[in-house]
């Protein structure tokens, strides 16, 4: 199979070092991976070519890179999949990272990270003098969690780290729910308060690229919005965040679509003004553009139906509250 890789380099010894890309015409097999591909051209075409790697069976993470503009597992990840013979596919260190060396990332900002969420239990009392048994039924939902290889492919991908790096990223919020949700931890008050405050849950703007992009399919930003609702149902509500997301579901209910033109004062607050006022150039741009709400905003035909689902909703979130704590 004639294939053509363009890999991202990046040499920090040039007397000026700047990232280019360098080209590697091959021939392999089609069973070939991309990692097989990079290992191949190591080994027999330029030995300066950098990368990492270990296991080759999609389990240490290490070789965790941008494919064709995505970030992947560089082992799990087949030619024939990106290209037809002839092709070509495109090489880049994972994003959001440092670069040591060509494909090769720094992994220490991902880890400072990970440790800022606490990632470990902690237990309320004394510890226990038996194991501590926790049934069943209570972890079956954090299978998926732990499940994460810790690779960093969405930290790579993910569209709020590229301008704010002090969002805690969707890595380490997704193993934020693991402890959340382990019955054995008895800080979640603590956790929650934590998650709550700038680069944590309400900084994620679901653009679903970790979803996406994540090998094993933990879906870190459906953990991210699970830790939005415990924020809430905890009593932080004096955030942007929370009052954003409440406000959303309040006009929702009400008219059975958003009223954009009101969930702005409602989230900074109707007195906020210097907030409202930094929207004023935002406002006169999409007027500009014919894309302002209306100010006079109308309830949907079967708004009420709305209504119910609502109410049917919170029925249910009730009565699951009171069996658990029955149980």
């Amino acid at each position: 199979m004639q294939i053509t890789l363009q890999v991202k380099r990046f040499n920090p010894e040039d007397e000026a070092p700047a990232p280019f890309f360098q080209t590697y015409s091959l021939d392999v097999p089609e069973h070939f991976t991309v990692l097989d591909s990079l290992i191949h051209v190591r080994e027999e075409v330029d030995e300066s070519l950098a990368l990492r790697c270990s296991c080759r069976a999609a389990i240490c993470g290490s070789c965790a890179m941008r494919v064709n503009g995505h970030a992947t597992l560089a082992c799990k990840t087949k030619l024939t999949s990106l290209a037809s013979p002839g092709g070509s596919v495109r090489v880049e260190p994972a994003g959001n990272l440092p670069v040591v060396k060509d494909l090769v990332v720094d992994m220490e900002p991902f880890w400072d990270k990970v440790q800022d969420i606490r990632p470990w239990v902690q237990p309320e009392g004394e510890a226990p003098e038996a194991e501590y048994l926790v049934p069943n039924t209570d972890m079956l939902h954090l299978t998926g969690v732990v499940g994460c290889i810790m690779c960093g492919a969405c930290v790579s991908d993910c569209t709020v780290l590229e301008v704010d790096k002090n969002f805690l990223g969707p890595a380490a919020l997704a193993k934020a729910y693991r402890f959340v949700a382990d019955p054995r931890d008895g800080a979640t008050a603590d956790r929650l308060k934590l998650y709550n405050e700038y680069g944590g849950v309400w900084d994620c703007t679901r653009c679903f690229e970790c979803v996406q992009v994540c090998p094993k399919d933990i879906a870190p930003m459906e953990r991210i919005m699970t830790l939005r609702e415990h924020v809430i149902e905890a009593g932080h509500r004096n955030t942007y965040g929370a009052r954003h997301a409440l406000a959303f579901e309040k006009l929702v209910e009400h008219s059975g679509r958003l009223d954009e033109a009101r969930l702005i004062p409602m989230t900074y607050g109707f007195f906020n003004v210097p907030k409202l006022l930094g929207i004023v150039p935002v406002a006169i741009r999409a007027a500009i553009k014919f894309k302002m709400p209306p100010l006079f905003h109308r309830p949907i035909q079967g708004a009420d139906k709305i209504r119910g689902l609502f109410e049917r909703v919170r029925a249910v979130q009730s009565a699951e509250k009171d069996q658990g704590s029955t149980e």
